[in-house]
């Protein structure tokens, strides 16, 4: 299926977008993102800017994750023509990997906040963008191939609900690539500024997808051997509950710092090649592959 045979959500009061190659037609009006209606935001511009300052596209464990993600996308994924969709996709970087790495694919970027959208659009137009909230997800049901979900369902209160629209738009046999972060009793100021609803356990993850229609076909964790110093200063830092202003400061510093570490760029490496291996019990955040039935019908 190529972008322009898409069954793009009707939008605008009942108007049918046409994808044009770079952006879409809406009622005779050329938009660069689809935009839907959105409820409470978990994340915000302010958010994306700082991320895109103090992480850039090449920070290791960002690294790492969207290496992950790719991998797993390249095992599981059965098409050579897949329909992507990554919900969560903010400045791009995972997006434009998955454009390049998948040419034949339609690749498709989601995201709750538009002002990120409307620059990536400017930088990549020839890949189509949506904003809308994943709880009020207007895909129609088994649409996609693959929906990639990194660093997402911790902003969003119903995660249960965002979850089972995302194996909804699953086809049937389709993946979900989830990512969140690890250690529900290491939640401290740090996630508070981001916005946290909460950090997950291997086992609440897995509840989540298998609850949503499921079936687990991979977990392990990363940030593996990061996990010991990070875990010592997440309990530093609960001292700086409630601490808007210590948290950003805290933040900003930690991603700053981290960013041209050259022993965690090393050691991260080491823990990709290992992690082709095996699965690690612990980390710093929880991974997990779930395919949708093959049997039809929505779940």
């Amino acid at each position: 299926m190529t972008a322009a045979e898409f069954p793009w959500p009707d939008i605008d009061g009942g108007w049918r977008p046409e994808w044009l190659g770079a952006g879409f037609r809406v009622g005779g009006k050329d938009v660069p993102v689809l935009a839907y209606d959105c409820g409470d935001s978990g994340w915000s511009n302010a958010l994306t800017r700082m991320h895109e300052e103090a992480a850039g596209p090449d920070h290791p464990i960002d690294r790492l994750s969207r290496a992950w993600a790719l991998s797993a996308l390249r095992r599981h994924v059965q098409s050579n023509s897949p329909v992507l969709l990554e919900v969560g996709c903010s400045s791009g970087f995972l997006l434009r990997e998955l454009h390049e790495q998948w040419p034949a694919a339609t690749t498709i970027g989601a995201d709750f906040v538009r002002e990120p959208l409307e620059r990536l659009a400017a930088a990549v137009n020839d890949i189509p963008l949506m904003q809308f909230d994943l709880v009020r997800c207007p895909l129609p049901s088994e649409c996609v191939d693959a929906v990639v979900l990194l660093n997402v369902l911790e902003h969003i209160d119903k995660d249960g609900a965002a979850m089972r629209h995302a194996v909804r738009v699953l086809k049937p046999g389709g993946i979900a690539i989830v990512e969140v972060p690890a250690g529900p009793h290491l939640y401290d100021v740090y996630d508070e500024y981001l916005q946290h609803c909460r950090r997950y356990s291997a086992a609440s993850l897995a509840s989540l997808m298998v609850d949503a229609g499921l079936e687990l076909l991979h977990q392990s964790h990363l940030g593996f051997t990061l996990y010991p110093p990070f875990a010592l200063v997440k309990r530093r830092n609960r001292r700086h509950a409630g601490d808007s202003l210590a948290g950003r400061r805290i933040v900003e510093s930690h991603i700053r710092q981290t960013r041209h570490n050259l022993l965690l760029r090393k050691m991260l490496c080491w823990e990709a090649w290992l992690g082709r291996l095996c699965s690690f019990p612990f980390g710093i955040r929880c991974v997990a592959v779930g395919r949708k039935s093959f049997a039809t019908g929505d779940v």
